[in-house]
This record gives C-alpha cells, structure tokens and sequence, in this order.
C-alpha cells in the first residue's frame, strides 16, 4: 500500500490524541472506556479493512463517480451532499478545538475570531488545491512535525513522573460493560481510511491491502489509543482526572526539555501540532469541497472564461465556522463532538452495505460495456 494512504490514516488518529477525544474517554474512566477502547479496536480495525479493500478493487476511481454508475440520480445527489456536510464537520471541529486551544494557552489577548481567520485561510488555500499537491502538502508538514511529537511521546514515557501505578489501577475497570461514548470516540480514530471517498483518484494502481497492512494500522492503533488515555492518568492521577478539559495539554505541561531553547514542552507540543491540525482539516474539507464539485457542478459558473464556481462554497464554510467559534464554549463543543462522533457509528457501517451493492452494480456495468 501507498505511503500517501498511511498518512491519512496516521493523520486522524494523531489529530485527535489532544482534541476531544481524550476528555471523552477520561470522562468515562470508570463507566466502560477501557472496554469500549478494546472494541473499538476490533471494530475499528475491521471498518477500515473493508474500506480500504473496497477501494482497492476500483482504482483512480471516487465514490461519486462509483455512484454515478451504480445509483439513481435521486439518491446519489442527497446521498453526495450528506458526505460533504458531514466531512465539514469534521473538518470545522478540529477547527474550533484548536482556536480554543489558542487563545488558552498561546494567544490569550487574540480576538477569538482573528484566530480563526488565520487558520480558515491556510486552509481554504490548501483544500482548493488538486488531491496530488494536498498529498505532498501532507508529506512535507508531517516531516516536519511527526519526529518531534514521537520525541515528546517517548519523554513522556521515559518520565519519572509518570507513574505507572495509576494506569494499572485505570486499566483494573477493563471489565465493565463498554460505553456508547467512549467507543464512538475511538472508533472515529480509524476512519482516516473513508477519506478515500475522493482519495482514491490519486491511486491510480491497483494497491496491495492485506494482512501485513492492517496488522501495521492494527499495531499504530493500539498504541495511539494507549498513549492517548494511559499517558494522563499516569501523569494525573485517577481521582478528578474528569474534570480536565484538555488532559493531554497539562500532560504536557509536566515535561521539560532542559537543553532546549523552549524549555516548557506545552508550547513545542502545541506549535507542532498546529501543524496535524492543519493537515487534518485540509484533508476533511478537501474531500468536502471536492464531493460539492459533483453535486453541483462548479464549472459550470464561469464568468469572462474564469471558473469561480469552485470558490462558491468558501463563503459558507468560513461563515458557518465563525458563527460556531463565537457561539460555542467548550463544554458545548464537547457535547456536539460526542453526539457527532455517535451518528459516525451508526453512518460509516452502512456505508460497508452501499459498498455490497456498488461492487454487484459494477460487475454488471463492466460486462455490459465489453459488450
């Protein structure tokens, strides 16, 4: 498989090691997240095999375009601009997340929508490039990032203030029954394989996913889900460890590097992962405004030979954005991630029974033109 394909799967989970994933499974400490973790990852792992083998089987080819051949016109236009929605979400989350990160902990005296401004530019930009350039976009930004951020991972390890007792006694509630919440929030670490939905174009060869692959996403998984849960409580505690907002932000703020010329790991820690933020809402709302492009049909507006058709969606995805920055706190934020995450749960396993039947359909399409 590709090494483009691992950095949209490895994008999703870093991503959200400090959004609010972490405080939804903190939350739930003693009410089921050790277990719902565990499935998650049998679940999980399973989904993005089937996606992946899915897409394996049509090269080049998006799910629009799959769809096209396979549907009726009234299902593939709602069915496209519910993923596209859906994808800006996503997108708009991370977003917000990491303006409030921001103006805690960095730029404090910042107006909050100056914050946003700064990011929904960067990334407007980048979304409205071709897939191929966002790809090496993604290669040169994780480069740059990912060596530091595994740094910090194995400092936090290797700390003498981690106590490892704490996560013994945190790993002891691995028999309750797991919880609704804590598992949709791991579950949405594995879905950085649905962005293939648009993706796929750039895998013009046929791709190899087999055992070896998912054991290796299997492994990264495992490991992303520890170090996210384990790490703060053995750095916190297991009392009131609830009540943190941001677990992995005050994990963070217990490590130093002396030698450094930024002693605090906190902000190392949130400058470079300004940078997966990015990348992750780059991806999202690529695959959003590239999934609009099929519903309604940007070429089409053009205006002295220049298409601006493609800018259409622009003042609505920054206009929606802001209006969410102003009107959310971060509880609310919390709230509307987890309700969004539990409608993923139920969303992306129907999507594997849509996948059954294209693949039928395209059996039929494919004889009937060599005939």
């Amino acid at each position: 498989m590709s090494r483009y394909y691992y950095y949209l799967v490895l994008i999703n989970m870093i991503a959200n090691v400090i959004a609010s994933v972490p405080a939804i499974l903190l939350h739930f400490h003693d009410d089921g997240a050790v277990s719902a973790m565990i499935v998650s990852v049998v679940a999980g792992s399973t989904l993005v095999f089937f996606f992946t083998r899915f897409f394996t089987h049509f090269p080049g080819m998006t799910l629009p375009e799959l769809l096209q051949k396979t549907t009726a016109k009234w299902f593939y236009n709602p069915f496209i601009l519910v993923l596209a929605i859906t994808w800006f979400i996503a997108g708009m989350i991370t977003l917000i997340t990491y303006t409030f990160l921001l103006i805690r902990y960095l730029t404090p005296e910042m107006p909050i929508i100056q914050i946003s401004l700064t990011i929904l530019l960067a990334v407007i930009l980048g979304c409205l490039m071709k897939t191929d350039r966002v790809f090496y976009t993604i290669e040169i930004i994780l480069l740059l990032t990912v060596p530091l951020i595994i740094l910090i991972f194995i400092k936090a390890y290797t700390n003498e203030n981690l106590r490892w007792e704490f996560v013994k006694e945190a790993a002891l509630y691995f028999n309750q029954f797991p919880n609704l919440n804590a598992f949709s929030a791991c579950f949405f670490l594995y879905l950085g394989s649905a962005n293939l939905i648009i993706f796929n174009r750039f895998f013009k060869n046929k791709q190899n996913f087999g055992v070896k692959q998912i054991t290796l996403i299997v492994a990264i998984s495992i490991m992303t889900l520890f170090t996210t849960y384990f790490i703060p409580i053995g750095f916190n505690g297991v009392e009131g460890i609830e009540k943190l907002v941001y677990p992995w932000i005050t994990t963070s703020d217990s490590l130093r590097m002396k030698f450094s010329l930024i002693e605090r790991v906190l902000f190392i820690f949130l400058l470079f992962y300004l940078g997966i933020a990015f990348l992750s809402i780059l991806i999202h709302w690529h695959v959003s405004i590239e999934l609009l492009k099929y519903v309604f049909n940007f070429e089409k507006f053009k205006f002295k030979g220049f298409k601006f058709g493609v800018f259409l969606p622009i003042p609505f995805y920054i206009g929606v954005s802001l209006y969410f920055v102003r009107q959310l706190n971060e509880y609310q934020l919390f709230r509307l991630s987890g309700i969004f995450y539990n409608i993923l749960i139920i969303f992306f396993p129907m999507m594997l029974i849509l996948f059954f039947f294209i693949k039928r359909r395209m059996k039929n399409v494919k004889k009937a033109e060599q005939n």
